[in-house]
């Protein structure tokens, strides 16, 4: 039941396309930051991948900086669409607490660093069955901290357009010239074709003559 409520709620996010300052009412942010206030691991009681919540919470206690995890089912029908990134720092704005946010789904680990001098692995993959435990530990090895980077507060609204992706096109004019031009390269194609084609004929038939006189 639980699931289908999740499931109902991205698709409203999805058909209305809703853009706002605030993050978006989620569940999964509610929950998990409710669980947050007793421990700094939330599983989504209804997604069961590989958890060994025990050992999982042992990495979480021996990690350098705080750290926050969520395991939640995400995607594209989500109110991140797709954009965990988002999703991270969805939940760190609403957790309000420096840190590294790390969303798990059972195979894919992600993360943003809220408030932090941090740098973060883009994501990290987990083999089938691989317990969370481990690919948390595997996606916290890549956490470096930098003297280069200010802390900031982590991302919470999507990325805007690549502008390349949606510059219209413009179709390829007819000219005389270019049509002359695309003719000159299929004819050079062709005569390239030919030559080559003759060049294995001639082969073949010297090796057939080849093996007559071998023969005779």
């Amino acid at each position: 039941m639980r699931r289908l409520v999740l499931l109902l709620v991205a698709t409203v996010f999805a058909l209305t396309g809703t853009a706002s300052a605030a993050p978006p009412a989620d569940p999964r942010i509610t929950a998990a930051v409710a669980a947050w206030a007793n421990l700094p691991l939330y599983v989504d009681p209804d997604f069961v991948p590989v958890t060994d919540s025990a050992e999982t919470l042992r990495v979480i206690s021996g990690a350098e900086v705080p750290v926050f995890v969520a395991v939640v089912p995400t995607g594209e029908w989500f109110p991140e669409k797709g954009d965990t990134e988002l999703l991270a720092g969805r939940l760190a704005a609403a957790n309000g607490k420096p840190g590294l946010y790390v969303v798990m789904d059972g195979s894919r680990t992600d993360g943003v660093a809220h408030q932090l001098g941090v740098s973060t692995p883009s994501w990290t993959y987990g083999k089938h069955d691989e317990p969370l435990s481990r690919q948390l530990t595997k996606y916290l090895d890549g956490v470096k901290e930098t003297r280069y980077s200010t802390p900031e507060p982590a991302r919470t609204e999507p990325l805007p357009p690549d502008p390349e992706d949606s510059a219209p096109r413009e179709p390829e004019r007819f000219t005389v010239g270019t049509a002359i031009g695309h003719a000159a390269g299929g004819v050079f194609i062709g005569l390239i074709c030919g030559a080559l084609l003759g060049v294995i004929v001639l082969v073949v038939a010297a090796q057939a003559g080849a093996r007559k006189k071998g023969r005779a």
